[in-house]
């Protein structure tokens, strides 16, 4: 990094209230910061389904940092994917980031810098307590972060920042529990009429005949108190007596239509396919493998995109991106299909000749063989593919002539 490069970005540390390693952010893990209201995905189980699906895949998928294709290693990866921070892994700290990216529309980290301005944390904050803003004095974005022992003040490159969809005058993404209120307020309605209706007690009407007179009544009425108090028991109808039930008009075919109805909106909003919420009607997918395709395609590479996008702005150099360093999340584990769809793939691959043996062994988690195995074949049948073509062996059966 040059040197005016590095007196500037220190000029944007001091000015966002930190110094390096003599700042002390201790204070933040387990106060404010650390408060997230969970009351939506406590009492919403499709919301925390579709939540916890999306955080612990996003969380589990592998990621490197690259330099052209092969695996390289510097400060910044070691701090991403084995330690973001003394108090979690890397497994923790994307979860986190996912779920409060899904929760309230928008994740941040601060990125705390040792004295060569390389990360050395990463910090996950509230966003309850975090605010966008743009600084007319130098027309940047800058972060306003309310804490335990002040206000705080970060440049956009020491922080963090994915989010859903925002507009074009807005830094906040926006929440999809906020474009869900009337589903989840319906929603929880329908479950609490739902509840009140099982736990009624059941109803009766009684009719007295005209021959029936007062002590027999008070007899009669006396005795179904007691068999109703008792939950059940023997009882005798009287001669002039009838007792007949109420009807009671809850129906569970119409919770499940309302359960139908909100799963399907939710999925919508999250942009999951909607048998991720364990709905199935509806659905026209032939293949298990077909349904990962969609939702590796039209929700998670879009995630998987701003992430990555993040990371390699605002944890690596300029000069780091020139030589060709990235982070990369590898989504290939989701695609595999089942074991019959993965070896006509790895097939058509090897005997194309743009698939090498080892690859594939390292697609399976297998150790690679060297030798053979790393080199590109092709079919006719199976040569290596730098081999001079008149060195491979005729399968005709032509006289001496040919």
């Amino acid at each position: 990094m040059k040197w005016t490069n590095k007196i500037r970005m220190a000029m944007k540390g001091a000015a966002a209230g930190w110094k390096g390693t003599l700042s002390d952010f201790s204070s933040w893990f387990g106060r404010k910061f650390w408060g997230i209201d969970n009351s939506k995905l406590a009492t919403n189980e499709n919301i925390f389904s579709v939540i916890t699906r999306l955080s612990n895949t996003l969380s589990s998928l592998p990621l490197k940092m690259y330099q052209d294709y092969d695996l390289v290693h510097n400060q910044a990866s070691d701090v991403l994917i084995n330690e973001p921070n003394d108090n979690m892994h890397s497994f923790d700290f994307i979860n986190k980031m996912e779920v409060s990216r899904n929760e309230n529309g928008n994740a941040y980290a601060a990125i705390i810098r040792d004295i060569r301005m390389q990360p050395d944390k990463l910090l996950p904050i509230d966003p309850a307590y975090v605010t966008p803003f743009i600084n007319t004095d130098d027309d940047n974005l800058w972060y306003e972060v309310t804490g335990v022992g002040g206000t705080y003040y970060f440049h956009n490159m020491n922080m963090l920042h994915v989010k859903h969809i925002t507009g074009a005058q807005r830094w906040k993404g926006i929440s999809p529990l906020d474009v869900l209120r009337n589903t989840l307020q319906y929603d929880k309605a329908v479950q609490e009429f739902s509840l009140q209706e099982m736990q009624k007690n059941e109803s009766f009407v009684l009719k007295y005949g005209a021959n029936v007179d007062g002590d027999k009544r008070k007899q009669v009425t006396e005795n179904f108190r007691n068999f109703y108090r008792e939950n059940g028991g023997v009882l005798f109808q009287e001669p002039g007596v009838e007792i007949d039930p109420i009807e009671r008009k809850y129906f569970a075919s119409d919770t499940l239509k309302s359960e139908r109805i909100t799963k399907t909106r939710v999925a919508n909003v999250f942009n999951v396919p909607v048998s991720f919420l364990n709905e199935s009607e509806g659905q026209s997918y032939s293949s298990n493998e077909q349904m990962m395709i969609q939702f590796v395609q039209m929700a998670l590479t879009p995630i998987v995109r701003q992430y990555e996008h993040e990371f390699n702005l605002k944890l690596l150099t300029k000069e780091d991106r020139k030589k060709g360093y990235y982070f990369k999340f590898n989504l290939g584990g989701l695609l595999r299909g089942d074991t019959t769809a993965r070896t006509q793939f790895y097939q058509a691959g090897i005997r194309g000749g743009w698939f090498k043996q080892d690859e594939v062994r390292r697609f399976e988690d297998l150790p690679p063989e060297g030798g053979n195995a790393s080199k590109l074949w092709v079919s006719g049948d199976l040569y290596p593919i730098d081999m001079d073509p008149t060195q491979r062996k005729s399968t005709s059966k032509g006289g001496e002539g040919d």
